[in-house]
């Protein structure tokens, strides 16, 4: 794979074919950004976070989501001016220097890859409803060996293996809010006698422990919503980027209103606050206290599917990020070649391997699992969030002053909501230093960096040596 050049008068010239099969269509792209918005973080994690933050967890989706909503927009904007399967790391390499390249590259695999961690521990745990006495090990093990299979049969597999994955999330979460409203409004069921909207600020209030309590989770929050820049990475494998990348980011709004604030409106409604608890979903204890025959029992099944959806996204993404990282002479040569069914296999398979960690956890510290790698995994995602604003930033500046032509997918706001995204992201980062259990992350992210400066430094003098090899040659002839 040869990656794009700038030429001299600015613009990075449009990649040549990657090598990939473009086999990524409208309906595939859509649905992708559409799991991307719904994954564990909403249908596992935020047990937790409604055990701290009560009601005032909507308010704190809401107002992440408009954050994220400034970075997808970015995000899009750039990828009108040169779809690339790289995306931000690409980005980050063309306005923000090679080494921020190489950093968001390596980052944005760890953050797949410990995702890929946290899904299993998920899955393993719903398999646990059914089955108590299935260890999580088993549970993560098997289905790491299956998804690994999936992506290394072809991107049409994966596309539409996620399409349905998102299908079935769409379809549950939609039927879970219809029903909840038909307990709050026509009263059936065994939850009807105390299910009402006064739940949302009956019980201590909206924000039951304070404001500063319920500001505290917001690591939590966003981690939710890791996963929906997903979508830059299918740029080199669409089949039509200009006309599908903006479709799926615009309709992230409304997937943000109905999915993480609707949703949660209707259980916080259904059943008080208080009733929610650690490694509980939910969704899967809000159907429970209704009362419908099996309705528990499938929506552990929909929460599973959602956790299986984004670790299969994460081989996808990783296998593709090692790609382009390999293209640069970042990361070892193997990794960018492709399989004879066009897909990195070599780069897949070593993202599997460290996602294998996460059975591992679920091995020693099956109740500390999700809890350990989510802190890491939102760090990662927040240091990949903050590149594409400061690259977008300075593509902005680039397209002002006339170097850069403009893109045909503008952000609303231009740079203005790039800063006031970056300062959001910021205030996240301060709140994380200041939680003891979530600090974890700001430690491994410090180890992270002073791995990667070695390894940038490695490469660096690699390279000079190559160069220079050829000269000495000469002038020893």
């Amino acid at each position: 794979m040869t990656t794009a050049k700038v030429p001299e008068g600015g613009r990075s010239a449009p990649p040549s074919d990657e090598g990939y099969e473009r086999g990524l269509g409208s309906r595939q792209i859509q649905m992708i950004a559409i799991g991307g918005a719904i994954g564990v973080g909403l249908f596992l994690g935020a047990g937790k976070i409604i055990e701290k933050a009560g009601p005032s967890l909507i308010f704190l989706y809401a107002i992440a989501g408009v954050v994220i909503f400034f970075i997808m927009r970015a995000l899009g904007e750039l990828l009108l001016y040169r779809p690339v399967s790289g995306s931000f790391a690409e980005y980050a390499r063309e306005f923000l220097g090679p080494y921020f390249g190489y950093v968001t590259g390596w980052t944005y695999w760890l953050m797949w890859a410990v995702t890929g961690m946290t899904e299993l521990t998920a899955a393993a745990i719903y398999i646990n409803y059914w089955w108590p006495a299935v260890p999580q090990w088993v549970s993560a093990l098997g289905f790491l060996v299956l998804l690994f299979g999936v992506n290394l049969i072809s991107v049409k597999i994966f596309g539409e293996l996620e399409f349905w994955f998102s299908m079935v999330k769409v379809t549950a979460i939609i039927g879970m809010i219809v029903i909840g409203v038909g307990v709050l409004t026509l009263g059936f069921s065994d939850a009807a006698a105390t299910a009402s909207t006064t739940n949302l600020w009956s019980h201590g209030g909206f924000f039951p422990h304070g404001i500063g309590d319920s500001l505290m989770t917001l690591q939590g929050v966003m981690f939710a919503y890791l996963a929906v820049e997903l979508v830059g990475v299918t740029a080199g494998e669409s089949t039509n980027p200009e006309k599908t990348l903006p479709k799926a980011i615009n309709t992230l709004p409304w997937r943000i209103v109905i999915f993480y604030v609707g949703s949660l409106i209707v259980i916080l409604s259904v059943v008080r606050w208080t009733e929610f608890s650690d490694g509980i979903s939910p969704f899967v204890a809000a159907f429970g206290k209704i009362g419908i025959p099996l309705a528990a029992g499938i929506v552990n099944f929909v929460v599973l599917t959602a956790a299986l959806s984004s670790c299969n996204s994460g081989m996808y993404s990783t296998g593709r990020m090692l790609r382009a990282l390999a293209a640069n002479s970042e990361a070892p040569k193997v990794f960018g070649r492709l399989s004879p069914r066009r897909v990195p296999a070599a780069g897949i398979a070593m993202s599997v391997v460290v996602m294998s960690v996460g059975v591992v956890l679920n091995y020693l510290v099956p109740e500390k699992a999700f809890g350990y790698v989510m802190s890491v995994a939102t760090a990662a995602g927040i240091w990949t969030w903050s590149m594409i604003l400061l690259s977008h930033i300075r593509y902005r500046r680039a397209v002002v002053a006339g170097r850069l032509p403009a893109s045909s997918f503008p952000a609303p706001g231009g740079a203005v909501c790039s800063w006031l995204a970056l300062a959001f992201l910021a205030f996240v980062t301060v709140l994380t230093a200041l939680d003891a259990d979530a600090r974890v992350s700001l430690y491994v992210g410090a180890g992270w960096a002073a791995l990667l400066s070695g390894g940038w430094a490695l490469s660096r003098r690699r390279a000079a040596a190559r160069e220079a090899a050829p000269e000495f040659a000469a002038g020893a002839q």
